[in-house]
């Protein structure tokens, strides 16, 4: 398996060292993701959509590999409120609200499955975004 695709072998990879520690999994994808977003060209909206979609694409594959919907949500909380810190207006692009807007949809549907006292705790913070 690990020498056919290069997601093959991030899986492995993830199967091997980092499942045992879904915390620290977590925060080296948020790390990954805030210095993506740091690295975002703000000069137009074409190029800050294209550097948005990447980082959403690279969450995604990690959620992926992971299968937890704690952290699905986690992930996809952070992506958003990151997103919004970005100092780019995303309401403004059509594109880029409707991307956020259907992130918010996912993370409802992914708390929908979890346990009444993770729903109550996971829905505060989405209010809070």
């Amino acid at each position: 398996m690990a020498r056919f695709k290069k997601e093959n072998k991030e899986l492995l990879s993830y199967l091997l060292f980092e499942a045992s520690n879904e915390e620290e999994y977590v925060r080296q994808v948020k790390e990954e993701i805030d210095l993506e977003f740091l690295s975002m060209n703000r000069s137009s909206y074409y190029l800050a959509k294209k550097t948005i979609r990447k980082v959403l694409k690279t969450t995604t594959k990690y959620i992926r590999y992971s299968g937890k919907k704690e952290t699905e949500i986690e992930l996809l909380l952070y992506f958003c409120k990151k997103l919004k810190q970005s100092k780019l207006n995303y309401k403004a692009n059509r594109v880029v609200f409707n991307l956020y807007l259907n992130q918010v949809k996912r993370i409802q549907k992914a708390i929908s499955d979890l346990h009444e006292d993770l729903q109550f705790d996971y829905r505060e913070e989405l209010e809070a975004l």
